[in-house]
């Protein structure tokens, strides 16, 4: 039997089943690494903003709402369960996920336009943007102590553009092996 090959408009289609496969991973990745690992934080953040780049070009927008939430609810169980968990953290979720889905989409909208690269860099100071003004908002109203300048400043511009580097080998290297077999 012949298995259904989807196209959404995505730069890469893929089988309905490897599709969900891939889904699976980036998720668990998404989840667990921010959990287990919970630091340095270039480490955990470029792994999964990896993931989120890699969910733009891999998989249709049904798939983005869990990919972009599993991150921060996977920092929230490990400062739940380990310690510390901090408050401060619950006023950056809403603008965390806002930041995740606007890479998603700045990304895959610009990668049709133009190249990986380039998207990368676009999709990356947007959300750098977003949360370095947030994060200085709520430092300006006393609501947040400085350290969250920083972890929601440059360290996030820096695990994004290294994230988008990483998906873009990945996505070179699946595409230099799907001509080999074409």
């Amino acid at each position: 039997m012949k298995e259904k090959v989807f196209s959404l408009a995505l730069p890469l289609t893929l089988k309905e089943l490897t599709r969900v496969l891939v889904f699976i991973s980036l998720s668990l990745l998404s989840f667990f690494i921010p959990f287990s690992l919970g630091h340095p934080q270039w480490l955990v953040g470029t792994i999964v903003n990896t993931c989120l780049f890699l969910t733009a070009v891999y998989l249709p927008k049904r798939y983005y709402i869990p990919l972009i939430i599993l991150p921060s609810l996977g920092v929230l169980a490990r400062g739940l369960l380990f310690g510390p968990f901090t408050l401060f953290l619950v006023y950056f979720l809403p603008f965390i996920w806002l930041g995740n889905f606007i890479l998603i989409l700045i990304f895959k909208n610009s990668f049709l336009r133009f190249n990986y690269l380039l998207s990368v860099f676009l999709a990356a100071t947007t959300k750098f943007l977003l949360l370095i003004i947030t994060a200085n908002i709520y430092f300006n109203f006393h609501l947040v102590p400085s350290i969250f300048v920083q972890t929601m400043g440059l360290n996030q511009l820096a695990t994004a553009l290294a994230g988008g580097l990483i998906s873009w080998v990945i996505y070179e290297q699946y595409n230099s092996r799907n001509k080999k077999t074409a």
